[in-house]
């Protein structure tokens, strides 16, 4: 790899990081932001996640940001379901979705 290559994986890197980092932010209360803000990240982070797809950083960024890590795994929800969250937790929503589609059936 030539060192041009990883300077710009280390930048895509790096944007993933402080866009993970923003949304965590903004999760948590301790960023103001509206709805247009909240999207124009959540937008931004998807960007960033798909260029960043294989990384070895990927896992690491997502462990340490669940929100990014939740708008990850719901990219990816069609090949992987809910492969990143807790089994019980994962169990339970797809129960209670269950639950949800026969009541609004009847």
């Amino acid at each position: 790899m030539a060192p041009t290559d990883i300077d710009f994986t280390q930048e895509r890197t790096a944007a993933l990081v402080r866009l993970a980092a923003v949304l965590q932010h903004f999760d948590s209360g301790r960023l103001p932001f509206n709805a247009e803000h909240y999207q124009a990240v959540v937008k931004q982070l998807t960007t960033a996640l798909r260029r960043n797809a294989g990384s070895p950083a990927l896992p690491a960024v997502l462990a340490a940001h669940p929100a990014a890590a939740e708008v990850y795994e719901n990219l990816n929800y069609e090949q992987a379901g809910l492969a990143r969250s807790p089994l019980e937790q994962a169990v339970a929503a797809e129960l209670e979705a269950t639950h949800a589609i026969a009541r609004l059936r009847k």
